[in-house]
């Protein structure tokens, strides 16, 4: 018996035959929810639903909803167990951009926190 006859009953690691418009439906799937999550931060964005300081917060939250459906839907990123390569990538990824990020923050704090005040330049250039 093929495992084609029964597409529940299958082991961890088989290779399903998927159906010829999967990827086109998951694609359109994708579309929609990424034009209606566009849409949706534009429409916060212009208008005063929101209290003023929450509207970023609420972009943030948009935002990262949007790379979620970009991972799903457009780079298959699932947590199959023939994707665990791609998963260990995006996460060795997102945590070296995440490192970058706090390294420069940290590395500008400290400079800013050793430079000379702006009144003690301007005073020790004004001296003879």
């Amino acid at each position: 018996m093929n495992n084609a006859d029964k597409p529940d009953d299958h082991a961890p690691g088989d290779q399903l035959e998927e159906e010829k418009g999967h990827w086109l439906r998951s694609a359109n799937i994708g579309l929609g929810l990424s034009i209606i999550l566009t849409a949706a931060s534009f429409g916060l964005a212009r208008s005063h639903l929101l209290y003023a300081p929450a509207v970023p917060v609420a972009l943030i939250a948009l935002a990262i909803a949007q790379m979620g459906v970009h991972l799903a839907f457009f780079l298959h990123i699932t947590t199959g167990p023939d994707n665990t390569n791609n998963v260990l990538a995006l996460a060795f990824g997102v945590m070296v951009v995440f490192l970058l990020v706090l390294g420069s923050i940290w590395i500008m704090s400290h400079l800013s926190s050793t430079m000379m005040p702006q009144g003690a330049v301007m005073q020790a250039q004004m001296q003879p």
